[in-house]
């Protein structure tokens, strides 16, 4: 079975590096599409001789990972974010799941951990269901370990972070409509056992920066959603959600294990409800 590594990139020259090295001995085939860097991110993906196309970079990044997806050739298509490392012990599972016949593969779902599972029930629920009832596996979550300011967050409903990245080709896709959506699966959806490193947020500053980002993206959704300037509606949004959130994080989901990364992660993002809403009213 052949197997393509497929990212969409933007000036990640210090992290691509890191997240090719991983995958170099599992994939027959790595495919980039690069929303037109302006450092070094293509002469690196080079080096490890992905095949590379430049296109501009849209604010719905989803539309740069289908396209990746799409120029894709391998039987199996491992979908991973540049500032994503796969671990050996993921590169070894990766490389023995997709050889493993139908009947192996069912029968190795039966040791996955039933926290994944709950996991999965909670995004069903939040989501829709993802994927249908039936015997064929057709792509697989994999857990995420997020790296944030030192420490591999645990608690406060951040693991395991599923992600369907491992799929068939030809039977997942993004829609490419929303920045939290799930793939639209046609077959059954897994889980695989072992960890994606995800160095989502190594220092405050890029943290910040990515939030920034992201509280734009959001109001630009409002903004498209006609969503209420109501004062309660605003209430809402600047006072009750976020403090909602960070109860439910830090307390409920005890993110308070996860020492005073745990207190920053929560509080910080706790508060994206609001500035979102408030850039939406400048907007």
């Amino acid at each position: 079975m052949k197997l393509t590594v497929a990212l969409a990139a933007f000036n990640e020259e210090k992290n691509i590096g890191r997240c090719l090295e991983s995958i170099k001995d599992i994939a027959d085939e790595i495919v980039i599409v690069d929303g037109t860097s302006s450092d070094k991110t293509v002469e690196i993906a080079k080096k490890f001789n992905a095949k590379i196309l430049i296109k501009d970079n849209p604010p719905m990044f989803h539309i740069n990972k289908q396209k990746a997806i799409d120029l894709s050739s391998g039987d199996w298509i491992l979908q991973l974010d540049a500032d994503e490392e796969v671990s050996k012990s993921l590169a070894t599972e990766i490389k023995n799941l997709i050889h493993m016949s139908d009947e192996e593969i069912f029968e190795y779902q039966q040791s996955i951990p039933e926290l994944f599972f709950r996991h999965q029930k909670i995004l069903d629920t939040r989501d829709g269901k993802v994927g249908d009832d039936s015997k064929i596996y057709a792509a697989f979550f994999i857990a995420r370990s997020n790296y944030f300011l030192g420490r591999y967050l645990k608690h406060g409903g951040v693991y395991p972070d599923g992600v369907i990245r491992l799929f068939k080709k030809g039977k997942a896709y993004l829609p490419q409509k929303d920045v939290h959506e799930q793939y639209v699966v046609s077959g059954r959806v897994g889980w695989l056992k072992n960890d994606l490193l995800h160095y989502d947020s190594p220092t405050f500053g890029k943290y910040i920066k990515r939030n920034n980002r992201y509280t734009t993206y959001i109001a630009q959704q409002y903004k498209e959603e006609k969503l209420s300037k109501n004062p309660l509606v605003g209430f809402n949004y600047i006072f009750i959600k976020p403090i909602h959130w960070f109860l439910l994080t830090f307390f409920r989901h005890k993110g308070f294990l996860d020492f005073w990364q745990g207190f920053v992660f929560s509080f910080f993002s706790s508060l994206r409800f609001a500035v979102a809403y408030i850039k939406y009213i400048k907007l």
